[in-house]
């Protein structure tokens, strides 16, 4: 999913350095099989980004882990796209190439994937959409509720708002355009705020999920609308949330600020009374049963029990996907221990540095 602490900028930009080396390297920096993966025993796996730190730190060791576990002989051959659509189309085009037969796809741009997994269908190519529904005859989706994601967001900003809700004006700072649940998030956030709040007064999608362009635009906001022009913030994700409010702290604004993701980042903004709430969304089950969805794709064997929903792709060409959607929550303060603590996303100890010590024994996080 860079106006995160320093510590977070830091090892995302080893990340992300890492990542660029092992693109310069082979198609994959997972291992291969045999070396072509056209024997049945290697999944691909290629992730969209990592200015999120979601997809490094869990989304890909838990894939990885669980495939591990449901095939001990398995490969997983591995890389991100660093945001970029057409170093994404060639590491899937070499998974194909090379005979990968199972390939997990979190699209950067969701619109261009079309004739990919048209071309690796005609070739026996599964392919799994994973958090993001790309385009194409995808084989199965695993995903959260996204518009429900967005409902909950505005459902939060709201209660945020507190007894001034229905005369706030509200800044909005949206997704990027290329995922296709950013539209999904401001639809859902938009069916709240439109009727509980007193008027979106500024509102622009921010390509990459940037916090540093979310940074711009919130000064942009503050400029024309001027300091006192607005009485909340509605931000699609933590990152963002970050860039935002650093511009507002720069021009002493405090106003209600929420985000996504519950990176941990946020979640020290949120102890420090910066950031009003975030949404966790438990990675976890989605990873694993992609894995699982992606094991039994390469072994042949039916996974109608894993997919219970059916969606039909964004453009409406694509019907009757088996599909998957968890459900998500909204994270404040009072429930950090009960949430993400609870389920060992983050121990207390990363989230209880020094400096929110104090702020976490508030909140009863031991």
């Amino acid at each position: 999913m860079n106006a995160m602490t320093r510590r977070v900028a830091i090892g995302t930009a080893a990340v992300s350095m890492a990542v660029s080396l092992a693109a310069c390297g082979k198609a994959g920096d997972g291992g291969s099989a045999g070396g072509d993966g056209g024997d049945g025993k290697t999944i691909g796996l290629l992730l969209p980004e990592n200015k999120t730190t979601r997809y490094e730190t869990f989304d890909r060791p838990i894939i990885e882990a669980k495939i591990k576990e449901l095939c001990s002989d398995c490969e997983v051959k591995y890389n991100n796209a660093a945001q970029d659509t057409e170093t994404q189309k060639k590491q899937f085009d070499a998974l194909v190439t090379q005979g990968v037969k199972v390939i997990i796809l979190d699209a950067v741009d969701y619109k261009a994937t079309k004739s990919w997994v048209q071309q690796a269908e005609k070739k026996g190519v599964k392919v799994v959409a994973y958090d993001r529904l790309a385009e194409g005859p995808i084989a199965a989706y695993v995903s959260y509720d996204n518009e429900k994601i967005g409902r909950l967001q505005g459902e939060a900003l709201v209660k945020a708002l507190g007894a001034g809700a229905k005369d706030a004006d509200v800044v909005m700072i949206n997704g990027s355009p290329t995922d296709p649940n950013a539209p999904l998030f401001k639809r859902g956030a938009h069916s709240v705020l439109d009727k509980q709040v007193g008027k979106i007064v500024y509102e622009q999608d921010i390509p990459d999920w940037s916090p540093d362009e979310a940074n711009k635009k919130m000064g942009a906001a503050i400029d024309s609308l001027g300091k006192d022009g607005f009485q909340g913030v509605y931000s699609a994700n933590d990152g963002m949330a970050g860039g935002i409010i650093t511009a507002l702290k720069k021009q002493g604004v405090k106003v209600p600020v929420g985000g996504q993701d519950a990176e941990l980042a946020g979640l020290q903004r949120i102890l420090k009374g910066e950031q009003s709430f975030t949404i966790y969304k438990q990675i976890k089950p989605e990873a694993e049963t992609t894995a699982e969805i992606a094991v039994a794709l390469l072994k042949g064997e039916k996974f109608a029990h894993l997919t219970p929903a059916k969606v039909t792709s964004l453009t409406g060409e694509f019907k009757n996907i088996p599909a998957k959607l968890y459900d998500a929550q909204i994270v404040t303060k009072d429930n950090i221990a009960d949430t993400v603590v609870m389920d060992k996303v983050y121990k207390a100890a990363d989230i209880c540095t020094a400096e929110y010590k104090a702020a976490c024994e508030a909140a009863g996080i031991k």
